[in-house]
């Protein structure tokens, strides 16, 4: 009895606890499973904590500039694309065509060609802007993954890029017809997938394709199920036993117990395995318990979505055209590689710049083959051929960290270049920042800030992260999803192993 006296402290207060942090949990997974179905709902960030209302373009508001006349200028980024003028200052939607929905109308890239025509990369897709009709317009490509993060045209060819493929035709702006191009793999290419990225394939169920991902929103829905019943059973027995000193009525809320318990118990025995895996892999994909992981490679699980035919699937992260060297430039989520026009293999660069694992956010032209290279971890100036890398901000030769922290100084997530070549830097806590000089960029506008709301995926990914509730618990934030994730395994089991002992109890 020893033992089952345990399994019912573990299960009983612990599973009170997570219970409620379990439905949260369940709910946003299941939403942002599905992050195009649900990209035309937003939600307004006037009722969100102060750390998620916009000011002074923070928030990765804006990634970039494109300049389309001489007093136009296109700014776009996470609040979509607005045109302004010469000195940022009045501002119009540039945004007609475009899917309503803060997800349809985030932009990676803008681009304009030689030949005058508008083009757009956003995360729902690759767009031409029609001159004709003053909207954008959405060119149909053969794709699996829609994010489209980059753009280049050499005279009267256009080159775009979504996260795995490069797309390559004629310039010929909403009538463009591009045929997709599968890179090469590199020398020595080994398949390798990242550790963090299985256990978020494993977690989310895309590691089986869409049938896995719908059984992973099963599972959360047997959680939201297994959690209100258990929450039923912890308090309606007392109120029962209250009700009945009382000579109230109580039989309806017996029935209602008895049912709980009984399907509680029955999903927890069935499932139980699931839910455990499920609540394990979570814990991962936060520190700290990510960081052990994070640069650990493995083969790819065999005949699943990792195990893919395509060397640079959902790899690709930007691209630019070196024009004196006739090569193109592509960053990819394992560094910064060169390869001629003519699409041969990609050859890895031997001087890399720092870019956090978030991901490479700024990758513009400097001068003399240069380029400014921005990222979380920071703001450099970058040399194909030099060993030298400048730390951009602060005027100095770059010294690597000796600590793993993955966040530099300045969380780089963008770079406006005035007409008049004035920089500004982005940044995603304290946005716009000037550069090398003392001119401050302009405030966002009302109307901005009024339009820019906040995607149901990304406040999904907010609360499911646990960042949501850092106005509550500051740093100790980052805790609450390897805890949760710990103490749910945990119930789960000790509920198995519980629901074992009473019925081998019951069979003697």
């Amino acid at each position: 009895m020893a033992k089952g006296k345990t399994y019912k402290k573990l299960h009983k207060w612990p599973g009170l606890l997570i219970a409620f942090i379990l439905l949260y949990f369940s709910v946003t997974g299941i939403l942002m499973n599905h992050r195009e179905v649900i990209s035309g709902v937003d939600v307004s960030r006037e009722y969100l904590p102060e750390s998620y209302q916009y000011n002074k373009w923070n928030l990765a508001a804006v990634k970039g500039n494109c300049n389309i006349g001489n007093d136009s200028v296109l700014l776009y980024g996470n609040i979509g694309v607005w045109l302004t003028d010469s000195l940022f200052e009045d501002y119009d939607s540039f945004n007609q065509g475009l899917p309503n929905g803060t997800d349809n109308q985030k932009i990676f890239d803008v681009h304009k060609s030689a030949k005058g025509n508008l083009y757009a990369a956003t995360l729902m897709g690759f767009y031409a802007y029609n001159d004709e009709r003053s909207r954008w317009q959405k060119i149909k490509l053969d794709v699996s993954i829609n994010r489209f993060v980059g753009i280049e045209s050499i005279n009267d060819t256009l080159y775009v890029m979504n996260r795995s493929f490069v797309f390559k035709g004629l310039d010929e702006g909403v009538h463009s017809k591009l045929q997709k191009i599968a890179l090469k793999a590199p020398a020595n290419y080994k398949q390798k997938v990242s550790l963090f990225e299985t256990i978020w394939q494993i977690h989310s169920g895309e590691i089986l394709g869409l049938p896995g991902k719908l059984f992973t929103d099963i599972m959360g829905f047997i959680t939201i199920f297994i959690s209100l019943t258990g929450i039923i059973f912890f308090f309606f027995p007392n109120w029962i036993k209250r009700r009945r000193k009382q000579n109230k009525q109580v039989r309806t809320m017996a029935k209602i117990n008895k049912w709980s318990l009984r399907w509680h118990n029955k999903t927890g025995r069935w499932l139980f395995v699931f839910l455990a895996v499920l609540f394990f892999t979570g814990t991962f994909l936060r520190p700290p318990l990510l960081i052990p992981i994070a640069n650990i490679e493995v083969n790819p699980i065999p005949y699943s979505h990792l195990e893919q035919p395509n060397p640079w699937y959902d790899k690709l992260r930007d691209i630019q055209y070196d024009a004196p060297e006739k090569r193109f430039l592509l960053a990819t989520s394992e560094g910064i590689y060169q390869m001629d026009t003519h699409f041969s293999r990609p050859e890895k660069l031997p001087v890399q710049p720092p870019v956090s694992v978030m991901g490479i956010t700024v990758f513009e032209p400097f001068k003399k083959g240069a380029y400014l290279i921005g990222s979380f971890s920071g703001l450099f100036l970058w040399h194909p051929e030099h060993k030298e890398i400048l730390d951009y901000t602060k005027g100095k030769l770059y010294q690597q960290p000796s600590g793993g922290r993955p966040v530099g100084d300045n969380a780089v997530t963008g770079l406006i270049t005035d007409k008049n070549g004035k920089q500004y830097m982005v940044d995603y806590n304290r946005g716009a920042m000037a550069l090398w000089h003392n001119e401050k960029f302009p405030e966002m506008p009302a109307q901005i800030i009024h339009d820019a709301q906040m995607s149901l995926w990304n406040l999904s990914l907010e609360i499911h992260t646990g960042r949501f509730f850092s106005f509550l618990l500051g740093d100790f934030y980052i805790l609450l999803v390897p805890l949760s994730g710990l103490i749910a395994v945990i119930v789960v089991l000790s509920g198995y192993f519980l629901w074992r002992k009473r019925f081998k109890t019951k069979q003697k």
